[in-house]
């Protein structure tokens, strides 16, 4: 029954949270869609724990898709064993957990221990730390114990399962075999998307695209007037 609630029913909560919240959230506050910015406060541990944060998660969402969302039959059809294949996702996945992993302990050292910023923070912030440094650990540590190439294959278990979530048609056996600390990997990547719309989270759907090909903002100094 545990099993069926967690992989069968839980999915669809899930997403009906996240997408209805967040169009919830579009319609009654467009004005605190936005990542709240606390640069004017703190520079330094910001610059350094954003650009391994983001740069970290980006590298981790490309391995996600990779094994989680493409099949297994695709590398095949390209050459790529599962020995090749998994030297590849460690090669990448570690140093890319690793990354994201520091930025954000540095994040939530600056969010925490600065009384400015401290005084400044919601409650919605420290949860999103909270939840994604426990998602980072989590995945983190399911690399660490998987590191081994012939461990766990989760492109044939954890992969069809999440694909057939979309298809309407989940299937809870295929996670029996999946090990607990992917499942808590998991669990922990649920939470994540039930607070997501109701966080500053909701800024990865607002990338300032735009600005790539604004043109740029000229300033000039005004000369001053000669008194007559």
């Amino acid at each position: 029954m545990i099993e069926q609630i967690l992989w069968v029913i839980l999915p669809y909560i899930v997403l009906t949270i996240f997408i209805g919240g967040h169009i919830y959230r579009y319609h009654h506050d467009q004005f605190g869609w936005t990542a709240k910015s606390s640069e004017m406060l703190e520079k330094k541990k910001l610059a350094v724990g954003s650009s391994l944060f983001h740069w970290g998660i980006f590298f981790v969402i490309g391995g996600h898709v990779m094994g989680v969302l493409i099949p297994e039959s695709f590398y095949e059809a390209l050459g790529i064993l599962e020995h090749m294949y998994h030297k590849i996702a460690i090669g990448f996945g570690l140093p890319a957990g690793i990354a994201a992993l520091s930025g954000l302990i540095i994040l939530a050292y600056r969010r925490t221990a600065d009384k400015r910023i401290r005084k400044t923070s919601s409650a919605g912030d420290l949860i999103t730390l909270v939840t994604l440094l426990f998602m980072l650990a989590t995945g983190l540590a399911s690399t660490f114990l998987n590191i081994d190439s012939k461990g766990f294959d989760y492109r044939t278990t954890i992969g069809p399962w999440f694909r057939n979530i979309f298809l309407f048609k989940p299937d809870a056996s295929l996670m029996e075999s999946v090990p607990l600390w992917f499942k808590i990997h998991i669990v922990v990547g649920y939470a994540v998307f039930i607070v997501w719309p109701f966080t500053r989270l909701v800024h990865v759907f607002s990338m300032p695209l735009k600005y790539l090909t604004r043109s740029y903002v000229v300033y000039r100094k005004r000369a001053p007037r000669k008194s007559i």
